[in-house]
C-alpha cells in the first residue's frame, strides 16, 4: 500500500488505548482551558483522523510563515497549508505549558484535545497578510477564505496534540465519517492496490459520477474512494446530510458492486482553489489513495482561480518527489448530445457549447426549487428528487 505522508507509518494524533483516553479526559478537567474556532477544531479532528501525518500538532509562526512562502516546513517537510491554532484570547492560558481544547461545534463545548503548548505567538498585519496573499492569492475579503482566516485571531498556540473526540462527525454522519486510519484499514479488506479518490463538497450529477468511472478505467484502479467533506462551508452551499444522501443513492444504483466506497472527512472548506488541492493530495495519500482527481476549478469560489491553476501547481510548484500519489488531471465533463454520452470536453474538439447539456448552478438550484425535473443527461433521477426535496423544504 502507498506510503503515509512523510513518514513509514501513519500516526493519527487520537488516542485508541481507553486507559489512557480516560487518564487524559480526567487530566483535561484540571487544566486551563480554550474554546477553539471551528477552523482550529477541524485542524484538530484532521490530525486526530491521521489525515494531516505527519504533524504532530498546531504549526508554530515560523513554520507558518514558511509553510504560505515556499510549500515546506523550517525543517524542510513538504506542506501546502499553515496548520494553526489562533486564537484573539489568550487570557485563560497564559503561561499554561498544558492546555484542553474544547470543541466550539458541539453543545456544552467538552473537551476535544489536549495541547502541549510550546509557544504562543503575535502574528503581525504583515505576516498575516503574505500568508493570506500567498494561501489563497488574494486579500479580497469576499472571498470566503480570507474572510474566515483574516478573523481567526492574532495569536498562534503550537505544540502537539492529543485528540480525544471527532467532534460532531461521528454521531452526525456514522456511516459516512471514516478517518484516515479506517480508509487505508477498508482498502486493505477489499484488497484493492490501485485507489482513485474523488473530492465533493457538492452532491454527484451524471458528470461527476462517469468521472469517477473514467478515472477508474483510465488509471487500472481497482476502486474509487468518493470523498465528501463533511465540515463548515460557505452559505448557500447544500448541507452535509442531503449530499450524502444523494452520493450514497448514485453510487447504489448505478456503480458495479464493491467498485467504490462512499465516506466523509470532517474538515472546515478553505476554498484556497490550487493550495488547497495540494492539501487534498496530501491527505488521500495518507488515506492510503494512490490517484486523485482534480479537475476544473478544483477547491475554488467564483472567479478568483484560473480553471486549471489547481492543477498547473503540480507541475510549477509542488516537487517531483514530494508526494507519492498520482494526479489524473480532468477538464470540464458534460452529456455531448452529438455522442448519446458523457465525454470530458477536450476530447470532444469538434463539439461547441451548443453540443453539450450545461447548467449553471442558478439554473439548477431554480429548477429544483420549482419542483421541475433536471435533464437525465445532467443528473440522474433519484439523486435529482433527493436535491428537489430539499430545496422545496426551504
Amino acid at each position: 500500500m502507498i506510503k503515509p505522508h512523510g513518514s513509514e507509518t501513519l500516526n493519527p494524533r487520537f488516542v485508541y488505548d481507553q486507559e489512557k483516553h480516560h487518564q487524559l479526559q480526567q487530566e483535561a478537567e484540571g487544566l486551563p482551558s480554550l474554546s477553539l474556532n471551528s477552523a482550529a477544531a477541524a485542524n484538530a479532528v484532521m490530525l486526530g483522523s491521521g489525515y494531516f501525518n505527519p504533524l504532530p500538532g498546531y504549526m508554530n509562526l515560523a513554520d507558518a510563515v514558511n509553510v504560505a512562502e515556499k510549500m515546506h516546513t523550517t525543517n524542510g517537510l513538504f506542506w501546502p497549508v499553515p496548520i494553526l491554532n489562533l486564537t484573539n484570547d489568550i487570557s485563560t492560558i497564559k503561561n499554561a505549558k498544558r492546555i484542553a481544547l474544547r470543541d466550539p461545534n458541539v453543545e456544552g463545548n467538552p473537551v476535544l484535545a489536549i495541547q502541549d503548548v510550546e509557544a504562543i505567538e503575535e502574528i503581525s498585519d504583515e505576516q498575516r497578510k503574505r500568508m493570506t496573499e500567498k494561501v489563497f492569492g488574494t486579500l479580497d475579503n469576499n472571498h470566503p477564505g480570507v474572510a474566515t482566516f483574516t478573523s481567526l485571531g492574532n495569536y498562534a498556540i503550537s505544540g502537539p496534540i492529543q485528540v480525544l473526540s471527532f467532534s460532531y462527525f461521528q454521531q452526525d454522519f456514522p456511516d459516512t465519517f471514516r478517518t484516515a486510519v479506517e480508509i487505508r484499514n477498508e482498502i486493505q479488506e477489499h484488497g484493492w492496490n490501485k485507489v482513485v479518490a474523488f473530492q465533493t463538497r457538492n452532491p454527484m450529477h451524471r458528470a461527476h459520477e462517469e468521472l469517477c468511472k473514467m478515472a477508474k478505467e483510465a488509471t487500472g484502479a481497482d476502486g474509487v474512494v468518493i470523498h465528501m467533506l463533511l465540515g463548515k462551508l460557505k452559505p448557500g452551499d447544500i448541507p452535509a446530510p442531503v449530499r450524502d444522501a444523494a452520493i450514497r443513492k448514485m453510487a447504489e444504483l448505478y456503480f458495479p458492486p464493491n467498485t467504490v466506497m462512499i465516506t466523509g472527512y470532517g474538515f472546515d472548506m478553505l476554498y484556497a482553489g490550487p493550495r488547497e488541492a495540494v492539501l487534498h493530495a496530501v491527505f488521500r495519500q495518507n488515506a492510503g489513495c494512490t490517484h486523485f482527481i482534480i479537475g476544473r476549478d478544483h477547491a475554488g469560489v467564483g472567479d478568483y482561480y484560473g480553471a486549471f491553476d489547481a492543477q498547473t501547481i503540480f507541475d510549477e510548484e509542488v516537487p517531483k518527489d514530494a508526494l507519492a500519489i498520482d494526479i489524473f488531471r480532468a477538464d470540464h465533463t458534460a452529456f455531448s448530445k452529438k455522442l448519446g454520452k458523457v465525454v470530458m470536453m477536450r476530447d470532444a474538439p469538434d463539439h461547441t457549447k451548443e453540443d453539450f447539456v450545461l447548467l449553471s448552478g442558478t439554473k439548477v438550484r431554480a429548477t429544483l426549487a420549482a419542483g421541475e425535473n433536471l435533464p437525465t443527461e445532467f443528473a440522474r433521477p433519484e439523486v435529482a428528487k433527493i436535491l428537489m426535496d430539499f430545496y422545496q423544504s426551504q
